[in-house]
């Protein structure tokens, strides 16, 4: 855990996973900061240079690609008691999360056919890299090699009952649950990194936890995406257990 008077979480998601909407619960608390994927333009310089994302040169303008200038300004964060990193875990595949080992550290997952609907809304052919699930299964072993505390996160687990899953992880992280957390307003907060306009649209919408949608079917083609995702998302929850 954190040594020093900030605590820090780490939350390594998967694209589509829910992921906005839980930095946006932890925005409401008056003890806490987020930051917004700082690893974004690190990953489309240095780890998927070649991935075509929206509004990709704005990004990379945006914000650091040098990993340890980003590492550095988190470690240096003492604005409030608490700081919250939402981070897309293949954002640093193949890359040391050394820097992290004594935060807290959540990893939030999804049924990967509701992420990939989700995700193929913005861009029409996600790759298994694209998802995440591999990365989130890796990151898993790795703390679990480590004996590093972690916790896994269902999306839609904390769709069905955000204030219980929101209870259950505050008491992880060792931190009072607070009914702020439940709801925020509609619109953006200023946080939000440049690409907030390409992928945020339904969080923008929202004021809360929404109940968790029914997928629909995918081609034979889109499945074997779908099949290779899948088991790295049973092997991250059989680590939960």
């Amino acid at each position: 855990m954190s040594e020093s008077s900030t605590r820090k979480i780490m939350l390594w998601s998967s694209p589509r996973n829910i992921s906005t909407a839980l930095m946006y619960s932890f925005a409401q608390r008056e003890d806490t900061s987020v930051v917004d994927e700082p690893f974004y333009a690190y990953y489309l310089t240095h780890v998927n240079p070649s991935a075509d994302h929206p509004g990709k040169e704005e990004i990379i303008n945006s914000q650091s690609s040098n990993f340890s200038k980003i590492v550095a300004k988190m470690d240096e964060f003492k604005d409030k008691n608490i700081l919250f990193v939402k981070n897309m875990t293949h954002h640093l595949a193949k890359t040391s999360f050394n820097f992290s080992k004594n935060w807290y550290h959540i990893i939030l997952t999804r049924n990967p056919q509701s992420a990939y609907n989700s995700f193929k809304k913005v861009i029409d052919k996600p790759t298994v890299l694209d998802l995440g699930y591999k990365e989130q299964y890796s990151i898993g072993l790795k703390l679990k090699g480590q004996n590093i505390p972690f916790y896994v996160l269902s999306s839609e687990e904390l769709l069905n009952s955000p204030k219980k899953e929101l209870e259950n992880l505050c008491d992880f992280l060792n931190i009072n649950f607070n009914d702020n957390m439940l709801s925020w307003n509609r619109g953006g907060i200023k946080e939000d990194g440049v690409w907030a306009k390409y992928w945020y649209e339904n969080v923008h919408n929202s004021e809360g936890f929404l109940k968790n949608k029914q997928v629909n079917n995918l081609k034979r083609t889109e499945n074997d995406i779908i099949a290779v995702s899948t088991e790295f998302y049973f092997k991250l929850l059989a680590l939960k257990k």
